[in-house]
């Protein structure tokens, strides 16, 4: 079980950036796919975006690409969510997870470990 804290929401305005942070605790860090995840009230909580064990293959949910990176540092065991241009669909709790498969999933149920969620707030 790897443990996931996340941390770097907030409130911004429309067009501004966030930096988000996953900090993962336990060996088999660099095992394990991470994606991002977020949720807002009365909704499916949703895929963002995610990247593989190595950082070479990353996948981004179509209304974030060009505005969003995910990243990862393995030797600091954290993996990273950059967003610019936010708009206030973006608004959510944000969570982070990891999978064990060898490809990057969408749906929430192939990530096994959740950290409790950032909250990122885009006022217009």
């Amino acid at each position: 079980q790897v443990q996931l804290v996340e941390s770097g929401g907030g409130l911004v305005q429309a067009g501004g950036s966030l930096r988000l942070s996953c900090a993962a605790s336990g060996r088999t860090f660099t095992n394990y796919v991470v994606g991002w995840f977020r949720q807002t009230p009365g909704k499916e909580r949703e895929f963002v975006t995610g990247i593989n064990q190595s950082g070479t293959s990353t996948v981004y949910k179509d209304s974030v690409k060009g505005r969003f990176t995910i990243s990862r540092d393995n030797a600091e065991k954290t993996v990273y969510l950059q967003m610019n241009a936010l708009k206030p669909e973006d608004t959510g709790v944000y969570f982070c997870a990891v999978s064990l498969l060898n490809i990057v999933p969408t749906n929430a149920g192939a990530f096994a470990s959740w950290g409790q969620g950032t909250q990122v707030t885009v006022s217009s």
